[in-house]
């Protein structure tokens, strides 16, 4: 009982570590956080079930991790299906590489759990509660570092960037970024808007922000923490990301309600570097020669 105690215990602390209410307003709180924390639980207590189970030669109880795979999987579509709804009343969308790289997580964070608690266990069978402890504290750890993702800002630089007009069309620096034909709309964007450029670092980099998905997390991010102007009769304040095919530099315009230059930097520098769009043409030999 003491071993399914403290594995179970580690792993519902686990959970409890890598659960957090951030600017991406999920989970909600407090149903959100019920649900997962509840999940937590139950992986918990299944991956410290499994020790004694081993012990006792009881290998059918192992089919009740086969039925938890199976059960994180549906989580992950439910996480899915509830991001998708909530994309339909959102101004500035988040995209679908973003929504599955959430519910990816949410998934693997499961997985974690089981296997902390489970590791646990066995530390607390073989060694007592001290190493139990000492095991539980390790593979908390271990969870956090693992499941901290890379931002734009480790593989990206961001620099202020001056917004323009070339006519009725709009340009943050050389990127030209859509036509705005009222002349009043223009002055005010003229007044208000903030731009900024992402160079990127690498050959990398640059076929990150290639992706359009991860283009639309720089948006939708930077909308978020700095606020925006943009209605849904004003699409001229709609937030956007434009590339310069040329060097694949990307520029960011926005209205925001905010008007700091230094926080739109760190806004955009922790937009999260999404699963979906990381390519690494440059572990391949073509992409080396390329990039020389």
């Amino acid at each position: 009982m003491v071993v399914i105690l403290a594995g179970t215990l580690a792993g519902t602390l686990t959970r409890v570590l890598l659960l957090k209410l951030d600017y991406r307003q999920y989970p909600g709180y407090p149903h959100g956080y019920v649900s997962h924390l509840s999940l937590g639980a139950i992986a918990s207590a299944l991956g410290a079930v499994a020790v004694p189970a081993l012990m006792n030669k009881d290998f059918t109880a192992f089919t009740f991790l086969a039925l938890a795979a199976q059960q994180f999987r549906e989580i992950r579509n439910i996480e899915r299906q509830t991001l998708e709804n909530l994309e339909e009343t959102r101004l500035e969308k988040r995209g679908k590489d973003y929504i599955e790289g959430i519910a990816r997580t949410f998934e693997a964070r499961n997985y974690l759990v089981m296997v902390t608690a489970f590791f646990t266990s066995i530390a607390a069978v073989l060694a007592g509660i001290g190493a139990a402890v000492a095991m539980a504290l390790l593979l908390v750890l271990f969870s956090r570092t693992f499941m901290t993702g890379k931002n734009i800002g480790d593989i990206c630089e961001v620099i202020p960037a001056k917004i323009h007009f070339k006519g009725s069309l709009l340009c943050v620096n050389e990127i030209d970024i859509m036509s705005v034909g009222l002349p009043k709309m223009r002055r005010k964007i003229e007044q208000e808007a903030l731009g900024v450029m992402i160079k990127p670092k690498d050959d990398n980099a640059r076929a990150t922000l290639h992706d359009m998905g991860q283009r639309m997390a720089i948006a939708h991010t930077a909308a978020l923490i700095m606020g925006s102007k943009k209605e849904v009769d004003i699409p001229e304040f709609t937030p956007l990301v434009r590339k310069n095919p040329d060097t694949g530099a990307v520029a960011l315009y926005i209205m925001p309600i905010e008007k700091d230059m230094e926080s739109l930097i760190l806004a955009v520098q922790r937009t999260p570097l999404l699963e979906s769009a990381r390519v690494k043409p440059l572990n391949t030999q073509a992409g080396r020669i390329a990039a020389d």
